[in-house]
């Protein structure tokens, strides 16, 4: 797979998120399933991607400002291995699981209608499990990746709900 950066946001939202089980590094396994109820941000990304690399930092403060409301996983794919992504971890201080995939989830996630996938790709989930947006890394996005975007995007997927009447 390539890299791109060409789509915008919530092109890949609205959808109930995909299931899957994914390993970290040290065989433990994740599944969405286990953060119903919260807010999960789901990263596709590369340890060889400059952006990812910030994107990483930007995740941690998240992790750090939002603590049990939210949870994080990233998806790494080849040509990420194991030895790769404990170097990643340990450069960027990173406490949230890098998940290993061989390209089923990641397709299931980014629907890629060609060779080409956008890295980072972000996909915002909330607490029952819906995709409700989505960011590919280009530069219309750039504030997500590299600001503080994500923050206001998380800050209204936690806002209180307005009581019905």
């Amino acid at each position: 797979m390539s890299v791109a950066c060409a789509l915008g946001a919530g092109e890949l939202s609205g959808r109930r998120a995909p299931g899957f089980s994914l390993p970290d590094s040290a065989g433990k396994q994740y599944d969405p399933l286990d953060y119903r109820g919260k807010v999960l941000v789901i990263d596709f990304m590369q340890v060889s991607c400059e952006h990812c690399v910030k994107f990483s930092a930007i995740l941690e403060q998240a992790r750090i400002r939002y603590g049990d409301k939210i949870a994080v996983l990233s998806v790494v794919n080849p040509p990420s291995e194991p030895k790769g992504v404990a170097a990643y971890i340990a450069n960027g201080k990173i406490k949230s699981p890098i998940l290993f995939d061989c390209g089923q989830v990641s397709y299931s996630y980014l629907k890629p209608t060609s060779q080409n996938i956008i890295i980072p790709h972000v996909f915002l989930i909330d607490a029952d499990g819906m995709i409700r947006n989505d960011f590919g890394f280009g530069p219309e996005t750039m504030p997500i990746f590299e600001g503080k975007a994500l923050f206001t995007e998380l800050d209204k997927m936690l806002a209180p709900k307005p009581a019905k009447k």
